[in-house]
Formats: C-alpha cells, structure tokens, sequence
C-alpha cells in the first residue's frame, strides 16, 4: 500500500507501465498504484493498448496540458478481475475495453442524453484528473480499475487486438456517420486521409452501403484505398482536374486530416445540403469563406469520439459486419520508435501493444 502525501490519497493496488517523464515523450517502465476496486468498478488485465495520435500530442505536451509522470493509452482492452459489489453489467472472465474516457460528471444534459463525450467534466482515461484529484493513468500498463458505465463489452468474435482502436478511431468515424445521416445504403461519402481514422471510415462507410471516394494528396494510396480497403473511387486533392471533375458528387465528406489544409475544395465537392465533418484535430484555424457554404446549403460541423451508448452499439456493429482495423502489433519495448514511425506516417493504420506478452515488470 502507498500513500500520496500530496493528496492524502491511499492506493492499495500495484500496477506497472511505461510512462513519459517530460515534453520529450520518451517512454520508459513506470511503476505506479491504481485505486482499489469500488462497488461499481470493474479491474481488468491489460491486454492490448493501441496508439493513437493524440497520445503522441499529449505526451510531448502539444496541447499544453500535459501532466508527468503520463502513461498514455486510451484504446486498451483485455479480461475482467474482479468487479464491485453493485457491478451489473459483467463478471470475471468477460472481454472488455476502455476508451477515451473514464468518467464524466453523469448529470448535465449532455450526460442525461448519453453523450458524455461532450460533458464539459468528463475524465480523460489517462492525464485527465479523477474525483479524488488524482491525474489518471492510460493503457501502456498491466492493469485497468473504471467505473462499469465506462466498460465496454467487447463481443467474442471481434479479436482483442484489433477492438482497441475502434474505442476511439472506430467511435470517431463511426458517430458523425450515424449522427449526420451519412449512414444511408447509396449514399456518395468522401473520406480525407487514409491513416489511422480515414481506414475505419472507409470500412464504416462501405458497412453501411455507401459509396466510398477516399481524398488524399498521395497518388500512391489508391492502389491500397480501391483493392485493399474497397473504396470505390479515388481523388488526388492536389488535382485540380481530378477535383472540378467530382463537384458536387458527394453527400457528405468525413475529413480525418489533423494537419492544416484547404477545406474551400472539399465544400465544392458536396452536393446541395452536403456536411463536411472535421474530426482531425487540427491545431491552427482553417480559411472558411461562407461564399462557399451559402451556394448549395452546406454546412461543416465538428465530432468527437462518441458516448459510451454510442460506443457500445458501434463496437457490436463491427463485431456483425466484421469491421476491424488493419494493425501492427509490436512488444510494449518498440514503443519509442514506433512513436517515430507514428510521426512518419509509417503505419498501416495503427500500431498495438501486445501488453499481456510483453510488459514485464522491472525489479
């Protein structure tokens, strides 16, 4: 048992992770303490961890807000130890997973309407700050205690290596194309970016019987979008013959872009009413003239992740349609350089930890 002096808060269960102590976002092993297993909790083995983006921005405090020592990690999933007294919804044994968050303050009207993505207090599963004014702690580790309505089940047809990414890059696509409407058989969707999240929309998209063009300024991903991913048109967003030839052809535009880029062409590529969804988080302000959105009644709108109803549903959606992410998985001590490679864009669509396998802790 251990004691924050700090906060003179008592943490009774061991853990251990791979933690970045500054802005470099170097990832070392860590050992640290989770809290003891309340009466709604439910602590589960780590198994699996993806790597998203955002736990690159966080760790080397882009966004300003990083607290050190951080274990990142919000796509985490593996099988249930024990459960709390007043637990209902799963027992030890179940397959589970955590995503971006791991609370939220459950009475605002955001939370009411099970969209506790959007609760201004929701907890980030990891550099985000606990009821108990603890800073959480991510997936890189061995072990995970979450209140159950923050658990997702996973379902047992869907691998546990690839469910970690759909907690957060599968939710993120999946939402705007349920919530905007764009989930309709026939429908003409664009993706922007084939990473990480423009994969997952492409497979939701054509899931729910769309017609898929992927946007991209690499010629040299269309082989991979059209044979591999089964998207049914390409365009290269740097032509613009390629582009004027796709005006107003697509009912609306999934933009997974996080880097700065033009969004006046992609607007000219909706048909009337068209939605363009940006869902990258992209640091600096985009150029948004109105001209463009006044001719045709379009409108551009922002998502995040999803609630956890919302996540629920999507996760047994993929396990039914069999939609899972393309993944490289790696032992827990190739974290740093696939952080470089990560910064490359050097990943066919996203990089898992094989945690249950390979971290080991130290003496």
């Amino acid at each position: 048992m251990a004691i924050d002096a700090t906060k003179l808060v008592v943490f009774p269960k061991k853990a251990f992770g791979w933690a970045a102590r500054d802005s470099s976002g170097v990832l070392s092993p860590f050992h640290f303490f989770r809290r003891e297993t309340g009466e709604k909790d439910v602590a589960f083995k780590v198994l699996y961890c993806g790597i998203c983006h955002s736990d690159l921005h966080i760790m080397q405090n882009e966004w300003g807000k990083t607290t050190y020592p951080l274990v990142p990690g919000h796509e985490l999933t593996g099988v249930v130890t024990e459960v709390g007294s007043k637990v209902k919804k799963f027992k030890v044994g179940d397959k589970v997973g955590v995503g971006y968050m791991v609370d939220s303050c459950r009475s605002c009207e955001n939370c009411a309407d099970d969209i506790e993505n959007y609760c201004t207090k929701y907890t980030q599963t990891f550099n985000g700050k606990s009821r108990d004014g603890t800073i959480t702690y991510g997936g890189f580790s061995d072990s995970m205690v979450a209140d159950e309505h923050f658990v997702i089940r996973i379902p047992d047809s869907l691998p546990l290596d690839g469910a970690g990414p759909l907690l957060c890059a599968g939710v993120t696509v999946y939402s705007p194309l349920r919530h905007f409407g764009l989930d309709k058989p026939g429908m003409n969707i664009g993706v922007v970016g084939l990473g990480g999240l423009g994969h997952m929309a492409v497979k939701f998209a054509k899931a729910f019987g769309a017609k898929v063009t992927v946007i991209s300024t690499s010629p040299k991903k269309e082989k991979e979008a059209i044979e591999h991913l089964g998207a049914d048109s390409f365009l290269v967003s740097r032509d613009p013959e390629q582009m004027q030839a796709a005006t107003s052809t697509l009912n609306g535009i999934i933009d997974t872009v996080s880097a700065s880029h033009p969004v006046v062409p992609l607007i000219g590529l909706l048909k009337s009413n068209g939605k363009l969804v940006m869902v990258g988080a992209v640091a600096k302000p985009l150029e948004l003239p109105i001209f463009s959105l006044l001719g045709g009644r379009k409108s551009i709108a922002g998502s995040l992740i999803g609630g956890i109803k919302e996540t629920q549903e999507m996760i047994d959606f993929a396990a039914k349609h069999n939609v899972t992410p393309e993944i490289e998985v790696v032992p827990i001590d190739y974290v740093n350089t696939a952080m470089e490679r990560l910064v490359k864009g050097d990943v066919k669509y996203r990089f898992v930890i094989d945690i249950g396998n390979s971290l080991k802790p130290s003496p």
